[in-house]
């Protein structure tokens, strides 16, 4: 009887999507490349903006529900009913590497959804235009980055690292490169506090090792000189969704990212109110902002700069980037300028970047042992964990 009904479950889990038995981490929205058209994870629509999904598996069909609104698709299949009306839709539901995918369009007309789509941050935002009736336990906006069809069938390894070299003015620059896939399902990003707190120092691979992180590299400015034993961070902390370091007024560069691992480049200014607004899971700040939409962009002395070190001065330099896929860029080089950073980081793919720390902090752990080694304990490292 036992093995009857232990068959029984084994056949039921086989037959629900992947989406529903093991969902990956991340949400996004896949792009067509052909075509054109959107497609978003069913699993997301759970919750938006009081939206329901049902799975039928024997028939392969998807409900989706809200107040007097149905929709009913199956996968494979052009016909779908809205209400009992029939309608046909220009994409098929499909399942592909673990997620069942449902036509963005579909769901756009007939939950009253608007889409706002941004190049710079390769995101598009979803929000119900009758969302002001929505209860506050029920989710109205959401922002998912998009990906193209040809990026997500290549997702495959979370982490590359490289050694490269880059020409800028005549002169080379080798770096120590790593390149983190933020939408691959096995990828989480924190950014975490020596001695877990504000003010202590540690070297960045013990930082790595009791973090459990494959990468690591050292983060914001902070108070490396001071005879005390507080060595307080400059800038912005943000942890686990949660501010472990304010820094109120301060102009330079923000880097934070979602739940989802969408990434951003916000100017400090700004942060506040981002912040406020919610939906920031972890962030640091340090600055300048090297490339901005593919191009380098530099204004030193607007983000509140005076340091030689930085406005003229060379030296050891580690910087992030982000690319247009959403893929984490983490460099390390040495005796380079601001603005030869920035080239560098422009030629190795970044459409946004900026610079971490750098002179002695600048440090880069992967797999168990240093790139570059820093020449002092550090005050906090963005660190990416692999599960």
């Amino acid at each position: 009887m036992k093995k009857a009904i232990l068959l029984a479950v084994l056949l039921f889990v086989s037959l629900i999507p992947a989406s529903y038995a093991a969902p990956p981490a991340k949400n996004f929205v896949l792009m067509d490349h052909k075509s054109n058209h959107a497609f978003i994870p069913l699993r997301t629509l759970n919750g938006l903006d009081g939206l329901k999904t049902v799975w039928t598996p024997g028939e392969k069909r998807i409900d989706i529900i809200r107040d007097e609104t149905k929709l009913t698709m199956h996968l494979g299949k052009l016909q779908a009913t809205r209400n009992s009306e029939a309608i046909k839709l220009t994409d098929a539901p499909f399942t592909e590497k673990g997620v069942t995918f449902v036509p963005l369009q579909v769901i756009k007309d007939s939950f009253s959804l608007s889409l706002k789509w941004s190049k710079d941050t390769s995101s598009v935002i979803l929000h119900n235009s009758a969302s002001e009736q929505a209860s506050e336990e029920q989710v109205s906006t959401v922002s998912l980055p998009y990906i193209t069809k040809a990026v997500y069938d290549k997702m495959d390894k979370p982490i590359i690292s490289e050694r490269k070299t880059f020409k800028v003015g005549g002169k080379s620059y080798s770096t120590q490169m790593i390149t983190v896939s933020l939408l691959h399902p096995k990828v989480t990003l924190d950014v975490v506090l020596a001695g877990d707190q504000a003010g202590k120092v540690e070297d960045l691979s013990s930082i790595a090792k009791r973090s459990k992180a494959s990468v690591a590299i050292n983060g914001t400015f902070f108070d490396a000189y001071t005879t005390g034993d507080y060595k307080g961070p400059y800038g912005y902390i943000i942890s686990g969704g949660s501010m472990a370091h304010k820094s109120s007024g301060d102009r330079r560069t923000v880097f934070t990212f979602d739940n989802n691992l969408l990434a951003d480049l916000i100017p400090g200014a700004d942060f506040p109110a981002r912040f406020a607004a919610g939906g920031i899971q972890g962030g640091l700040q340090a600055g300048p902002r090297l490339v901005v939409n593919g191009k380098v962009s530099l204004n030193v002395a607007e983000e509140g700069f005076k340091d030689p070190k930085i406005l003229t001065g060379g030296g050891a330099r580690s910087a992030l980037g982000i690319t247009r896929d959403h893929k984490l860029i983490l460099l390390t080089t040495g005796g380079a300028t601001i603005p030869q950073l920035a080239e560098i980081m422009k030629q190795a793919g970044a459409y946004q970047a900026m610079n971490l720390d750098g002179g002695a902090s600048s440090g880069l752990y992967y797999n168990g042992k240093y790139l570059t080694t820093p020449g002092r304990k550090i005050s906090n490292a963005l660190v990416v964990k692999v599960q």
